[in-house]
């Protein structure tokens, strides 16, 4: 496989595949960016920004975005972005070689499942320079279940091995273009509040925090070894409540948990001085099939559009 140079256009995507990811709610994201939005420099911050599927859009679409700041508590998911942002062809023929070696065991299930979960323990040691622990990261995200990231108490990823026969490990024209997008986002680690340094009138932050899980089975947001949970939740929005008294623009996106048992009316109660919709979305990631399909989820803003 060839490694395209990063001279060559290509629309960026996400890298990754991430449960809750917002490719299939983009139109309903662009449909309620605030007024006048591509007629004005905006700084655009995400501090939860998982694959970066809002990321990669409005960057690609939006030229009046001067910068942008992303953020998140999974150092292992942010070690990824620096390494595509600074090391773009060292991390292509690292997953290139992973690619080739994984592929060669295509025929043999025993061996490509030892491969897979060596790599895993590999992974969870942490003991890898940079670049590897990248690679392996993407590794196992295109190789596991349902591209499911998630860990244990201890910080290790315990995802089994996916069926997929021969998926794609490396794209090398998207991490070029993803790294091209890079170079003009700063990349932060660590709790959300810490982006409040970068609010201002002229900043959008677009909050997809994990959402709050609709039962307790359908909870996949222990991607990192911090809980997220309602205690959480209410301190994201007295952030939200921060950023509008100091005129920033923000928009929230989350599960929709009406008419659920003790969770009836949370996020309506919760966010009920601001704009709140539901639209629809498709639940792609439950071991289930059956259970997959529309469901609502909400967005809400500071801001009428």
């Amino acid at each position: 496989m060839r490694v395209k140079n990063e001279h060559i256009p290509y629309k960026p995507k996400p890298f990754l595949k991430w449960a809750g990811g917002k490719t299939q709610l983009i139109n309903e994201i662009e449909r309620r960016l605030p007024k006048n939005f591509k007629n004005e420099k905006y700084t655009y911050i995400e501090p939860f920004v998982g694959s970066g599927a809002v990321l990669f859009w409005l960057m690609n679409k939006f030229s009046n975005i001067n910068k942008a700041v992303i953020n998140d508590i999974n150092p292992d998911l942010i070690n990824v972005y620096k390494v595509i942002s600074i090391n773009p062809k060292e991390i292509v023929s690292t997953l290139l070689d992973i690619q080739n070696e994984y592929y060669t065991l295509e025929a043999n299930q025993e061996k490509k499942s030892e491969y897979y979960y060596n790599k895993r323990h590999s992974y969870n040691s942490r003991s890898n320079d940079s670049v590897t622990q990248a690679a392996l990261f993407i590794f196992l995200n295109r190789t596991c279940f349902n591209g499911l990231y998630r860990v244990n108490r201890n910080n290790e990823f315990n995802v089994p091995i996916g069926a997929y026969k021969k998926p794609t490990i490396c794209d090398s024209d998207n991490i070029w273009a993803v790294y091209k997008v890079l170079q003009r986002v700063e990349i932060l680690s660590g709790d959300f509040e810490q982006t409040i340094n970068y609010a201002e009138k002229n900043s959008f932050f677009y909050f997809d925090p994990p959402y709050k899980p609709l039962s307790i089975t359908s909870s996949f947001n222990a991607y990192a070894k911090e809980n997220f949970n309602d205690e959480q939740q209410v301190r994201l929005k007295n952030f939200c409540s921060k950023l509008d008294n100091l005129n920033a623009k923000w928009m929230l996106s989350n599960s929709d948990v009406s008419g659920i048992k003790n969770t009836e009316n949370f996020f309506d109660e919760l966010y009920s001085e601001f704009n709140i919709i539901r639209v629809k979305a498709t639940r792609r990631i439950n071991s289930n099939a059956n259970k997959r399909g529309l469901l609502d989820e909400l967005i809400i803003t500071n801001y009428s559009y």
